[in-house]
């Protein structure tokens, strides 16, 4: 079911410092930063050879990564991403087995403008999952 590794997501309280980091320290191909008003984070992806580095910030007052910020200062790895042929399969497996789903449990449009779905951290070794329709 899991397939490729699609990114990791870092909490970040400032984006632009950040990207800035990524791009001019390390000499990564970074995007621009966009908002994603229905996850409540803007994002900046950078682009690796075999993966991506998401880098979210809050946007707006209800941001679900306000609180992660609120504990961990400075960021930090937030959730990973993986790719699943079918999330809706992958999301009916899953809860079978007795896995947690966040949210409604139906997939909302992600960063990369497909079906992404989150996990409960405390189903998978304390990490916060997202799948990725690929």
């Amino acid at each position: 079911m899991i397939g490729r590794l699609n990114h990791v997501a870092i909490a970040v309280p400032d984006i632009a410092k950040a990207a800035a980091m990524y791009r001019d320290t390390l000499g990564a191909d970074v995007s621009e930063k966009v908002p994603q008003p229905d996850h409540g984070v803007s994002t900046v992806f950078i682009n690796l050879p075999n993966t991506k580095i998401e880098l979210l910030e809050p946007l707006g007052e209800g941001s679900p990564i306000a609180k992660f910020l609120e504990r961990n200062g400075d960021g930090g790895v937030h959730h990973i991403c993986y790719e699943v042929d079918d999330i809706l399969a992958a999301r009916d497996k899953l809860t079978a087995d007795g896995a947690r789903v966040l949210g409604s449990g139906e997939p909302k449009i992600g960063a990369h403008g497909k079906p992404v779905l989150f996990l409960h951290p405390k189903d998978f070794c304390g990490t916060l999952v997202e799948l990725e329709q690929a």
